[in-house]
């Protein structure tokens, strides 16, 4: 389990075909790697990997087809957002998240909200429908890992949804956020209690 509460941001420094998948080579800050052992989850983008060998501040990892054909930005050499799993003992600052993703988005648009330094940053994101019944004002969503609030959620004419973010400035510094434009795809993970709502209620209709 992770929280969106992103601890560093890595680099993938080499992305090379590997059985069906691929094997990628992250490199880490100093030190972010001192307690992770070989086996331990660390969410890339918003999914949940395994690391399957630690060397100084590079870990390495295999990514199956599956994974990459429900993802995206994990077959190139390119900045990418890390979380360490949660312990029982750590703060949830952000919310119950499980590196799986649920879907990818587009982002539409991102802009700051005025010119200040110090303000947010507008960030629009259409929505899959598939995942569109779980998103909903003031309920959180995952993108590229971080852990976020949808100020709003409304349909869109593609038959999905189009959400709306705002994003302060310490969020954009310290993740890849920051470097998101109109057209790049998102990773994207729906909250985990909503998903469960929903299968529940599919079981009672029926």
């Amino acid at each position: 389990m992770f929280t969106g509460i992103i601890t560093a941001v890595g680099r993938i420094t080499t992305a090379s075909a590997f059985g069906d998948g691929m094997r990628l080579t992250i490199e880490t800050p100093a030190g972010y790697l001192d307690d992770v052992a070989i086996g331990d989850s660390i969410a890339i983008q918003g999914a949940c990997m395994t690391a399957t060998q630690i060397q100084g501040n590079q870990f390495t990892l295999d990514i199956s087809r599956e994974s990459l054909n429900k993802t995206i930005g994990l077959d190139l050499q390119a900045p990418v957002n890390l979380e360490k799993a949660l312990r029982l003992s750590d703060r949830l600052g952000g919310h119950l998240v499980s590196g799986h993703v649920d879907g990818i988005g587009q982002v539409e648009r991102f802009a700051a909200v005025d010119q200040s330094p110090d303000g947010s940053w507008h960030l629009v994101i259409q929505a899959p429908a598939d995942i569109a019944p779980f998103l909903a004002y003031k309920g959180s969503i995952v993108v590229n890992g971080v852990s976020l609030t949808v100020n709003a959620a409304n349909k869109s004419n593609a038959g999905g949804c189009t959400i709306e973010i705002n994003i302060i400035p310490h969020t954009m510094q310290h993740t890849t956020l920051g470097q998101l434009k109109a057209g790049d795809a998102v990773n994207l993970e729906v909250d985990l209690i909503a998903r469960y709502v929903a299968r529940l209620m599919d079981f009672k209709i029926k």
